[in-house]
C-alpha cells in the first residue's frame, strides 16, 4: 500500500508547470528565469541551476500528431482562447457555407431557414452597446494589423492593451480608431516588431498627431513603461525591403552598435540612422543603393540620409565618399 501524499503534493498534482514558473522565485538566488524541464517534470532556476520542484502533472493532450489531419481529428476541444475576438472565441458560429456536419449539400427548401438562423446568431453574440463598440475596435485592429503585416503575438498584445484602455474608460472623448492605433503603436514596440508613427497613422485613418498623443495618454494612465525604439530593430526589414544581403544587414548593425557606443544617435531619429548605416554597409560591401531607394523604404528624406551619412562617416572613420 503506497504512502499517503501529503497536501504539498496534491497541490502539485493541481498546478500545471507553466503555472509554477509564473508564481515561483528561485529561493537560492532569487532569480526569476524559471525553466520548465518537460521531459523530467522539474522546475529549473536557469540562473544557478537549482532544481525548485518536481513531479508535476503535463498539462498537455495525452496523443500525438504528426500532421494537420491526425490533430483535427484527435483534438476533442475547440478552438484557444483570443483577445482578438469581442467575446473571445467562446461563442458558437454558424458557418457560411450550406453544408451540413457530414459536408452534404443542405436542401434548397432549407436555406431560407439557415439564412434567418446564421443572421440571429450574428446578432445574440453582441449584446449591449458596450461589446458593440469592442467588437467594432477589434475589427478595425485586425484590419490595420492585417495591413501591416503584424504577426499574430502583437495582435493579441495590442487587443489586451485595448480592454485595459475599456476597462479604465480611458475610451470616453477619443475616437475608436485612434486608440486602436495608438494600442497597435505600443504593442509594436512592446513585441520589438518596430513601426513608426507614420506607418500606423497611414493605414489607421487617424492623424499622427492623434495617435501619438493618444499613445503617450495610454503609456502614461496605463503605467506602460517601453524602452526607446533601438535602430538595429528596423535594419532587418528594410534590408529585406532592399534586397540586400546578410552580410550587409550585419554590417549595417555593426555600425550602428559602434554610433551607440559614442552617443551619435542620441536625439536622432531611429529610422533616418538605421537607413544610413544601411547605405554605408551597401557600399562597402559593394550592393550599393540609391539614396532615393533607401529613403523610400524608411520613410525618411534624402536629406536626412545625408545628413546621418556624413555624422557616421566623420565621427567613425569609415573612409566612404558619396
Amino acid at each position: 500500500m503506497g504512502a499517503k501524499k501529503t497536501k504539498k503534493e496534491k497541490m502539485k498534482m493541481k498546478r500545471g508547470i507553466s503555472e509554477i514558473e509564473k508564481e515561483t522565485k528561485c529561493p537560492e538566488c532569487g532569480s526569476e528565469d524559471l525553466r520548465g524541464d518537460y521531459k523530467r517534470a522539474e522546475i529549473v532556476c536557469g540562473n544557478c541551476g537549482l532544481v525548485i520542484d518536481d513531479n508535476f502533472l503535463d498539462m498537455g493532450p495525452e496523443w500525438r500528431a504528426f500532421d494537420h489531419e491526425q490533430r483535427d481529428k484527435r483534438t476533442r476541444v475547440g478552438a484557444p482562447l483570443t483577445y482578438t475576438i469581442h467575446d473571445k472565441g467562446l461563442s458558437t458560429m454558424i458557418d457560411w457555407r450550406n453544408k451540413d456536419i457530414y459536408g452534404r449539400d443542405i436542401p434548397a427548401r432549407n436555406r431560407a431557414q439557415w439564412y434567418r438562423l446564421r443572421k440571429w446568431q450574428r446578432k445574440i453574440r453582441i449584446s449591449g452597446a458596450t461589446e458593440r463598440n469592442l467588437a467594432y475596435a477589434l475589427s478595425e485592429l485586425d484590419r490595420d494589423s492585417s495591413n501591416l503585416g503584424l504577426p499574430r503575438s502583437v495582435r493579441e498584445a495590442a487587443s489586451m492593451i485595448y480592454r485595459k484602455a475599456v476597462e479604465n474608460k480611458l475610451i470616453r472623448g477619443r475616437s475608436i480608431e485612434g486608440v486602436v492605433a495608438a494600442s497597435l503603436y505600443a504593442a509594436c514596440r512592446r513585441c520589438n516588431v518596430p513601426r513608426t508613427l507614420d506607418e500606423i497613422a497611414e493605414i489607421s485613418r487617424v492623424s499622427k498627431k492623434e495617435v501619438g498623443r493618444t499613445y503617450r495618454f495610454l503609456t502614461r494612465e496605463l503605467n506602460i513603461k517601453l524602452p526607446p525604439t533601438s535602430p538595429v530593430d528596423y535594419v532587418p526589414r528594410f534590408a529585406t525591403e532592399l534586397g540586400l544581403s546578410g552580410e550587409v544587414q550585419s554590417k549595417a548593425i555593426e555600425i550602428i552598435e559602434k554610433a551607440m557606443k559614442k552617443g551619435l544617435t542620441s536625439g536622432r531619429g531611429p529610422t533616418g540612422v538605421a537607413a544610413a548605416a544601411l547605405y554605408i554597409a551597401s557600399v562597402l560591401l559593394g550592393e550599393r543603393k540609391t539614396q532615393r531607394d533607401v529613403a523610400e523604404v524608411a520613410g525618411v528624406t534624402e536629406v536626412t540620409i545625408r545628413n546621418r551619412y556624413k555624422e557616421l562617416t566623420e565621427q567613425l572613420d569609415m573612409g566612404v565618399t558619396l
